[in-house]
């Protein structure tokens, strides 16, 4: 009687342990899906602008800070909460613009292929900064976000032509969405679509594209 009576402590205290572990793995499981980090990978359509064409040739260089551009924002607690990736976006709106503003536009991997396609200038964008505002932490009923970017002219041969700042602004009610991945993208693609009506209306008057275009005629 009294072996049995071991034998069956033993069993129990073994299910018990193996009951504990599994709770354990669940608890660790589910800390972690908790905290991981929402991946934002942003998405739009850009139109053309319906502009008068300036006649030279421009090469557009992307360095790869802009094709990979991804922007992370952190929670009150300091955990990683959103990654936003707008390197490609942010290209297929130049691809996009750009075309409409000059008679020929070419993209070249470096400045070495811009000077054996004999172009007029070099266009070569920079993001400054990118911020983000949730509601979550605003307490306001809308996604928010600001772009800083350097817009950098070149020559051919790598000097610059001008250098200027530009920033953009974009904004979408709560409401709108169901989750807050689709708020961010579609702020996101407001404040490129903003870039995209600034820059194109505003290339001509900036004092050294101004002074560069005119240098070009006569």
């Amino acid at each position: 009687m009294v072996i049995k009576r071991i034998t069956g402590i033993n069993r129990l205290v073994v299910i018990n342990k193996n009951m504990c572990f599994g709770m354990a793995v669940l608890l660790v499981a589910l800390s972690l899906s908790g905290c991981g980090v929402s991946n934002v990978v942003i998405e739009g359509s850009f139109p053309t602008p319906n502009i008068n064409k300036i006649p030279v040739t421009v090469a557009v260089y992307y360095d790869d800070a802009l094709r990979e551009f991804s922007y992370l924002e952190y929670s009150e607690t300091g955990q990683e909460e959103f990654n936003i990736e707008s390197g490609r976006s942010h290209m297929e709106l130049f691809n996009a613009v750009l075309p409409a503003m000059f008679d020929r536009v070419i993209v070249v991997d470096n400045l070495e292929d811009a000077r054996a396609e004999g172009v007029d200038a070099v266009f070569a964008p920079a993001i400054e900064e990118f911020q983000l505002a949730l509601p979550a932490k605003t307490k306001l009923d809308v996604y928010e976000v600001w772009i800083k970017y350097n817009m950098r002219l070149l020559t051919a041969e790598g000097d610059y032509i001008a250098d200027w700042i530009l920033t953009s602004y974009g904004k979408t009610p709560t409401e709108t969405f169901r989750s807050a991945a689709d708020g961010i993208n579609e702020a996101a693609v407001v404040a490129l679509r903003d870039l995209a009506s600034s820059f194109s209306l505003s290339f001509g008057q900036v004092p050294e594209v101004r002074d560069w275009l005119s240098s070009l005629q006569s």
